[in-house]
């Protein structure tokens, strides 16, 4: 398997682990939710004198126990982000390392986290990073086998992970404890207005859940009622989220400590019809370190970015250039997953799907245009014409008045 389809499978991994963190956590708030939820089954009679004050009591438990959970959420993921900073680290500096002779792998120059990374990096920023290195060239450490340079990573002063609406994960996470308490509040009060019974309303806000409940953290969150299938939705992003921001903020520092190995990188979106307009259009596209867009681009990105080597880095050292891997695609109507070259972009995988699938991306009308424009210039000048640089999209309008008899 080659260094490239290494990095691909390496971001379907970092998905896959997003679910399992993301899992952990919407158990333990759908325990707070079930917990209250029986509770409040159990009050017979809202007519009773002593009920409003059991109510009150409820309610007030909702607001308390989402708060800690809010606060235990934000230290179980920056705890994880904390590991996968390293991981990811070693993992890039492990697959350089494959990438020259066994006796010189230690030139490959690594990363090393700070305890404080993940609490403090700003993964959209940076200019918020700073890299200490020894100033060991590897081309010399390669010829004199000098011992194995070593980078610091440590965040700025006062730097947080932030997602991309500018939030941090602690305060996405209050954010969404406190607001889910007004949603749990809300429902049993109209409820009670309406004349349910707090049977009814318990069912309505837990859903089909229960505990221990089984299952992928999508089909948890499917499950859920009121107040628990939006907040497990949310979860699951802010999860993903800052599980890509740190993985590719760690992934560029040892890229950039590596510049005598790599000096650009490329950008690799999910060749699936979920994938972002923006992704879509950057996916393939190729960047100086520091010079260019990193994922996240937006709320649950799945992108990532490789390493480019290029062919002088082989030929000064004798070296032979690895063969052209692979990378994971879901292909035709049913989008089942299939391995195509590493260097298909998505505009060339989607002009080669179904027009249905065409029509899944851009919607039935749009998808025509980039058709016709892809048999005319060719999928990325189609793709590029259709997807502005800011990943927005033209309009139906935009699209008639600039191409007025394309679909003629």
């Amino acid at each position: 398997m080659g260094t490239s389809e290494a990095f691909y499978r390496n971001a379907i991994d970092l998905n896959r682990y997003s679910n399992s963190v993301s899992k952990k956590l919407i158990i333990s708030y759908n325990e707070i939710i079930l917990d209250i939820t029986a509770r409040l089954a159990t009050i017979d009679d809202v007519a009773a004198p002593h009920t409003a004050a059991r109510l009150r009591t409820i309610l007030a438990q909702v607001q308390e126990s989402l708060g800690t959970w809010a606060v235990d959420s934000a230290n179980v993921t920056a705890a994880e982000l904390q590991g996968l900073a390293q991981l990811q680290s070693t993992f890039v500096a492990d697959e350089l390392k494959k990438l020259v002779p066994r006796n010189t792998r230690s030139a490959v120059r690594t990363v090393e986290i700070s305890p404080q990374f993940a609490k403090s990096v700003v993964t959209t920023d940076p200019t918020k990073l700073n890299i200490f290195a020894l100033p060991n060239e590897l081309e010399r450490t390669i010829r004199e086998g000098l011992p194995q340079p070593t980078f610091n990573l440590t965040a700025g002063d006062g730097a947080v992970i932030t997602l991309p609406n500018g939030q941090t994960v602690e305060k996405a996470f209050r954010g969404l404890a406190t607001a889910q308490a007004d949603l749990f509040q809300k429902t049993v009060r109209n409820g009670l207005l309406t004349g349910d019974t707090t049977q009814e309303i318990a069912r309505q806000l837990k859903g089909r859940l229960h505990f221990g409940q089984a299952g992928s953290a999508r089909q948890i969150a499917q499950a859920g009622g009121e107040v628990t299938r939006m907040a497990n939705n949310q979860v699951m992003t802010i999860v993903r989220t800052s599980i890509n921001q740190v993985s590719n903020a760690a992934s560029q520092k040892v890229y950039d400590a590596n510049r005598d190995m790599t000096e650009m990188y490329r950008y690799v979106a999910t060749l699936d019809s979920k994938t972002s307009s923006i992704c879509a259009s950057l996916d393939g596209q190729e960047f100086e370190y520091g010079k260019g867009p990193t994922p996240p681009q937006h709320f649950n990105c799945r992108s990532t970015t490789v390493p480019i080597i290029p062919d002088s880095f082989y030929e000064k050292r004798g070296l032979v250039k690895p063969e052209a891997g692979e990378r994971s695609a879901k292909w035709g109507l049913k989008q089942r997953g299939r391995q195509v070259p590493d260097n298909m972009n998505y505009a060339d995988w989607l002009a080669k799907q179904p027009k249905a699938v065409q029509a899944e991306v851009f919607g039935k009308w749009k998808s025509q245009y980039f058709n016709k424009l892809s048999k005319k210039e060719g999928p990325q000048s189609a793709l590029r014409k259709i997807v502005r640089k800011d990943g927005t999209e033209l309009t139906l309008k935009q699209l008639e008045a600039r191409y007025p008899r394309l679909l003629d």
